[in-house]
C-alpha cells in the first residue's frame, strides 16, 4: 500500500520542507522507491527546492482542493498536459527518476474556494483516491501549510502517518502541543481514527541548555515517536537548495546529507505494520 505521510507543524521555520524533499530525494535515489512530493503550502517552496518553479506551470495543488474541479467535465482542457489523460493527479516529474511533484503558488492562500460541497476538507483525500497514478506510488508525502486552516485539514485527512519536526525553542513546545490537539480533532470530528504520528523530528539543535531542555520535554512526552537523529543547523544543506538540489545531488558526505538520510531511514523502517 502507498503511505501517505504529512510532514506538520502549525508553526512557520521549523524546517518542514526541507525534510520533506529530502526524505523523498533519499528514497527515490537510494531506495529506488516511487515518490509523490505534494505542496500544499503556499509559499511554494517544495518545487524550488528541485530547481522547479510552480509560476511555469498551469497545473498545480490548487486543483486537488478547489471545488470548481469535483467534476471532471469542468476543467479546462486547454490546461491540462496531455500527459495526465482525465487523472485528476496535477503531477509533474523531477530530473530524479521515481520522484514527482505536486507544485503550490500563492492561489491556495488567495483562493476562498472552500464553499460548494457538504465537506471541503476532504476534497484532497477523494481527489488521490480517484487518482490511478496515486495509487502507484510507494510514498506520498504531503507539505502542510505552517498554520491551521482548510488546507491543513484537507492534509491531515488524507495522510495515515503524521511526521512532526519540532525547532528545539520553547514556542515550539507550545506549537507542538496545539498540533495534538488538531490530530486528537481529526481522528474524533473527522473520523479518521487510524491517523498516527509516524515520528516527532528535533530539528535546529544548538548547544545550549534551553536547546537540551526542550529535547529532553520532546523525549518525555514522545518516548516511541521521537526521532533517534536530532538535526542541527547545515550549511550545505541550504546551499543544495539554494541551487534546487537535493543535499544527496549536492553534497553526499556532508555531515547534513548523511543527518538526513539517516532520519530518512528511520521513517522507512517506521512503516505500519512495524509498528503495530
Amino acid at each position: 500500500m502507498t503511505r501517505r505521510i504529512a510532514f506538520v507543524n502549525e508553526k512557520g521555520g521549523s524546517g518542514k520542507t526541507t525534510l520533506v524533499a529530502n526524505v523523498a530525494a533519499w528514497l527515490a535515489l537510494r531506495r529506488g522507491q516511487r515518490v509523490l512530493g505534494i505542496d500544499l503550502d503556499p509559499q511554494g517552496q517544495l518545487g524550488k527546492c528541485f530547481g522547479v518553479e510552480a509560476g511555469r506551470s498551469r497545473r498545480s495543488a490548487l486543483e486537488l482542493v478547489v471545488a470548481s474541479v469535483l467534476d471532471p467535465a469542468s476543467l479546462d482542457r486547454r490546461a491540462a498536459d496531455a500527459q495526465h489523460g482525465d487523472d485528476p493527479l496535477p503531477w509533474h516529474a523531477t530530473r530524479i527518476p521515481g520522484l514527482d511533484l505536486v507544485l503550490a503558488s500563492k492561489a491556495l492562500a488567495l483562493h476562498a474556494g472552500f464553499e460548494g460541497d457538504d465537506d471541503p476538507t476532504a476534497r484532497l483525500r477523494r481527489r488521490l483516491a480517484r487518482s490511478g497514478r496515486a495509487r502507484r506510488y510507494d510514498f506520498i508525502l504531503l507539505d502542510a501549510p505552517p498554520s491551521f486552516g482548510p488546507l491543513t485539514l484537507n492534509v491531515l485527512r488524507a495522510a495515515d502517518e503524521v511526521v512532526i519536526p519540532v525547532p528545539l525553542t520553547y514556542l515550539a513546545l507550545d506549537g507542538c502541543a496545539e498540533l495534538l490537539r488538531t490530530l486528537h480533532t481529526v481522528r474524533t470530528r473527522f473520523s479518521h481514527p487510524g491517523l498516527r504520528v509516524a515520528m516527532v523530528i528535533p530539528t535546529f539543535y544548538r548547544r545550549t541548555r534551553l536547546a537540551h531542555e526542550v529535547l529532553e520535554a520532546l523525549k518525555a512526552r514522545f518516548p516511541k515517536e521521537i526521532c533517534h537523529t536530532v538535526l542541527g543547523h547545515h550549511v550545505r544543506v541550504d546551499e543544495a537548495q539554494s541551487r534546487g538540489l537535493s543535499i544527496f545531488e549536492y553534497a553526499p558526505r556532508d555531515r547534513g546529507a548523511l543527518a538526513l538520510a539517516a532520519v530518512a531511514e528511520e521513517l522507512e523502517a517506521r512503516a505500519p505494520e512495524a509498528a503495530a
